[in-house]
């Protein structure tokens, strides 16, 4: 079954570029999306770039806390909204 995506859908979607808010750069910018697996790094919490640019401090700071808190079970990614 095929079905018609509101601009562009699925493929929109993965073509964006994926930023992890949690981690944010001096200059402004953040560092890509995701991290290797024995990485200390802490765990992401990933967007879109453009999402990334129009939250505030304090809804980047929740999202951030509200993945961390979900941890990692299983070492399965846990999905948690980035807005509530």
């Amino acid at each position: 079954m095929r079905r018609n995506f509101a601009e562009g859908g699925l493929r929109k979607w993965v073509k964006e570029k994926w930023v992890d808010i949690g981690a944010p750069k001096k200059n402004g910018k953040y560092q890509p999306c995701g991290r290797s697996k024995g990485s200390k790094r802490k765990y992401p919490k990933c967007v879109p770039l453009a999402k990334a640019t129009r939250m505030t401090k304090s809804q980047k700071a929740s999202a951030v806390k509200r993945k961390r808190a979900a941890g990692n079970p299983g070492g399965k990614p846990k999905n948690v909204k980035t807005f509530v």
